[in-house]
């Protein structure tokens, strides 16, 4: 089954990731946390820790993501683990991964897992979905 939404960051923090000393690479590396919240079949908010390796002024490099999500998905609440990865050079998404963390679930989602994934569109909105079979999570009404 397919749950869609849309989400918003906000209080995007960007820290500074130290290398092991003499590993100097063609791209800033980088560690952020963030929030995020979502609208539609999928409400709720969302912490994330981010890092990345990406140029900015190229828009070229690739990221993974470990979010902690506390809300509910098509009205089953809970909360769970999801990780994301991709590479961009600068146009598109490529080398994407997602995942549902096993057993990370709680509340009516404790039986959760599945993949998903996210894209963005021209005019910035951020839409995300997970793909999950109707028996990944138990609703406890």
């Amino acid at each position: 089954m397919r749950i869609n939404g849309t989400f918003k960051t906000k209080d995007f923090k960007p820290g500074v990731l130290s290398p092991s000393p003499g590993i100097e690479t063609g791209l800033p590396t980088g560690v952020a946390t963030m929030e995020k919240q979502y609208f539609g079949q999928i409400e709720g908010r969302s912490a994330t820790l981010f890092t990345a390796a990406f140029d900015p002024t190229s828009v070229r490099g690739a990221y993974c993501a470990m979010e902690s999500f506390d809300g509910s998905l098509n009205g089953n609440r809970g909360t769970f683990n999801f990780i994301h990865s991709a590479a961009t050079s600068g146009k598109n998404r490529t080398n994407e991964f997602f995942s549902i963390v096993e057993g990370s679930g709680t509340g009516d989602l404790r039986a959760i897992k599945g993949t998903g994934g996210m894209r963005i569109d021209p005019d910035g909105t951020h839409h995300i979905w997970f793909d999950v079979s109707e028996l990944s999570y138990t609703n406890q009404n």
